[in-house]
């Protein structure tokens, strides 16, 4: 899962044991009892060993594992996907690499440095080799502005020429996912450029740093940064109108404020309430940056397998899973590995279990099914939104994405969330094929996360295709166990963290039983002669249908 530009996770970690031993589950087809989790599990040993040097995209440890990847794809029986008749899809990426970043704050009468990355991460430019940008700073809310929802946190703020500050995250006052979606980097960055804003900062809270460390945080200071490229060269995604964009510690936020009309605290307390008031803040901000550039690019994995239905085997659809982690920590002690074993090894091999799976029956789908492992999602979604853009000749029209990202199985439970299913008619295939595998659908356990936002789905759903990102839910099956406590303890302890490795227990019967319920979904889709469809008025429908 990739690192969001929202609130992360902090927890309590219950340990559990590596077990299979719960009482067997029935299956519920043919089909689906041939899963195998010592196959899948043998999969998440070779994509989570330190071989593979935590698979960051465009390494050489990503490369084998997409290499691996595509073997298993072609023994499976699929064909080679990408339009030059191989597995892989190169992604064009542009690396941005900071040579140099400062900070300097006029407020209140005095002129200081904020320092980085103790209090500031100032990012490099895809756009830009160098960056000076001098102007005044106004506070505006969370910089959302949502009219159906009578919200907006530019009325009577003018940002023009200015650099403009904002809360992290959204109005709780939102729905899920409509907050998901107004809490995106994609509409922060558009909305402040649209009012004449020159440059962003966003101001992380105590609610913040508590669920997402600055310690941890600021370990991506002097990182390289990757965006895609467009036929023609531009960085996308990249808003070229923004000339920098920064985020600032508590204590460093706090300095914005000083011979303000409020406090960062107060601005925080009215964020909680969801109606944060926009001012001109006292500051004037010099924000420097170099930035060096270099042309990469990561393959995502991409198997094809045609539909049984001559008058459906031109539609698709497409399963995803993101097969890179955050690579190695460039300093530290110990292990500096970040092996990435439930992230998102452990999707990537259930995926391609389910790939297995369906090319082994006796009558393939009536839909072709596209099975992507995709690059770059720990970089912001880059290869399936570069596939989204650019998808496969063979995938003909896609009608729906099904993605999994961060499956944890430390213990079994008795739901599943499905994000994204309650926008369109997906809601109903979705909850009978979990049901058909004994679970339950639950909804969003954690709306203020904006999780929705955060996974290869979304750049499906941003080109008006219906999908759904499968997790499994916080009702532990043993009464005992508080689900939510062991979830939340994994994000605390070990989320994109050399500790995210083999070492952790993996509950073999729960992964079983999951991997079924997500065949089960994708079996249901591509062979429903019924295309999805967006619910009339949803709000995800409204916003993207047509994108395609």
């Amino acid at each position: 899962m990739t690192r969001p530009a929202v609130l992360l996770f902090s927890l309590t970690l219950v340990t559990l044991p590596w077990t299979s031993s719960a009482e067997p589950e029935a299956a519920s087809a043919a089909a689906a009892a041939s899963v195998s989790a010592t196959r899948i599990r043998a999969d998440v040993e070779f994509l989570a060993d330190d071989l593979l040097e935590g698979r960051e995209a465009a390494t050489r440890g990503y490369e084998l594992a997409a290499r691996y990847g595509a073997a298993a794809l072609k023994s499976a029986g699929y064909a080679p996907g990408a339009d030059d008749g191989s597995y892989f899809q190169q992604v064009p990426l542009l690396e941005s690499t900071p040579a140099s970043a400062t900070m300097r704050l006029t407020a209140d009468g005095a002129t200081t440095d904020i320092p980085m990355p103790g209090e500031a991460i100032l990012g490099p430019s895809a756009v830009r080799p160098s960056v000076e940008v001098t102007a005044q700073v106004v506070f505006a809310g969370f910089g959302v502005t949502a009219p159906e929802f009578g919200y907006d946190d530019y009325a009577g703020v003018d940002v023009k020429g200015k650099i403009v500050a904002l809360l992290l995250n959204a109005p709780a006052r939102l729905p899920s996912e409509p907050r998901a979606y107004y809490a995106s980097a994609d509409h922060k960055l558009k909305n402040a450029a649209d009012h004449g804003a020159v440059a962003l900062i966003t101001l992380l809270g105590p609610d913040d740093v508590k669920r997402s460390p600055w310690e941890q945080l600021k370990t991506h200071f002097g990182r390289p940064t990757l965006t895609w490229l467009d036929a023609d060269g531009s960085p996308v995604p990249s808003e070229k109108r923004l000339q920098a964009a920064a985020y600032l510690s508590p204590e460093g936020s706090a300095r914005l404020f000083a011979g303000a009309p409020m406090t960062f605290n107060d601005a925080v307390e009215a964020g909680r309430r969801s109606e944060p008031r926009g001012t001109a803040l006292k500051a004037t901000l010099t924000m420097r940056s170099a930035t060096s550039h270099a042309r990469v690019s990561s393959p995502n994995v991409v198997g094809f397998l045609e539909g049984s239905d001559s008058s459906l085997a031109a539609t698709s659809v497409v399963l995803t899973a993101h097969l890179d982690h955050t690579g190695v920590l460039p300093e530290g002690n110990g292990d500096r590995i970040n092996n990435g074993a439930y992230d998102n090894a452990t999707g990537s091999a259930i995926l391609l279990e389910v790939a297995r799976v369906l090319a082994a029956q006796p009558v393939r789908p009536k839909r072709s099914v596209v099975v992507v492992l995709v690059t770059a999602e720990e970089k912001g979604l880059l290869g399936s939104d570069y596939f989204a853009h650019h998808p496969v000749k063979v995938a003909g029209r896609i009608v729906a994405n099904v993605n999994l990202d961060m499956p944890v199985f430390l213990t079994a439970s008795t739901d599943i969330v499905a994000f994204g299913s309650e926008n369109s008619t997906l809601d109903e295939v979705v909850r009978k094929a979990v049901e058909d595998v004994g679970y339950t659908l639950s909804p969003d356990p954690m709306p203020e996360e904006n999780i929705f936002v955060r996974s290869d789905q979304y750049s499906f759903v941003k080109r008006g295709i219906p999908a759904v990102y499968l997790v499994p839910g916080f009702t532990a099956k043993d009464p005992a166990v508080n689900g939510q406590q062991v979830f939340g303890g994994f994000l605390a302890s070990h989320y994109h963290r050399p500790s995210d490795d083999l070492s952790l227990p993996m509950d073999l019967q729960a992964l079983e039983r999951f991997t079924r319920a997500n065949l089960s979904i994708a079996q249901a889709i591509a062979n429903d002669p019924v295309d999805p469809a967006w619910k009339p008025g949803n709000f995800f429908g409204k916003m993207f249908a047509g994108s395609n």
